[in-house]
């Protein structure tokens, strides 16, 4: 499918500058036609899948010890403003706050678990009433 190709390519390379235009171009697609799909697919925006995806690989690297700027940067993101609520609107806590939890308990769960528990959710948007 030609959208899961474009979502791939976002798992791949969150830490690069992806335009919804470069996105498009990977699955073939206008971009008008590519967001739709893509939303249609995976119930959220294209961007919105990208920022959730530099949400969680920035998580993870909080668990592992980085701070909150280095992590910040490493997922491609540079206003740490925006990253920090970002992070906050995802996760639940801040940057700071979810580097403090102690996260040790996570080692003694296989790997397909702790990802399952350690993925942020995004909330979910109800419809608005007409």
């Amino acid at each position: 499918m030609a959208v899961r190709r474009a979502r791939d390519r976002i798992d791949r390379e969150f830490a690069q500058p992806l335009r919804v235009a470069d996105l498009a171009r990977t699955a073939q697609m206008s971009p008008s036609h590519f967001s739709r799909a893509f939303r249609a697919a995976y119930d959220e925006t294209p961007h919105g899948y990208l920022l959730t995806r530099r949400i969680e690989r920035a998580a993870a690297l909080l668990r592992d010890g980085r701070s909150v700027t280095d992590a910040c940067v490493a997922v491609g993101l540079s206003s740490l403003g925006s990253f920090s609520a970002r992070f906050s609107e995802v996760v639940g806590v801040t940057p700071s706050q979810y580097a403090a939890v102690d996260h040790s308990g996570l080692a003694a769960l296989p790997a397909c678990l702790a990802r399952s528990a350690t993925r942020p959710s995004r909330p979910v948007r109800t419809a608005r009433p007409a």
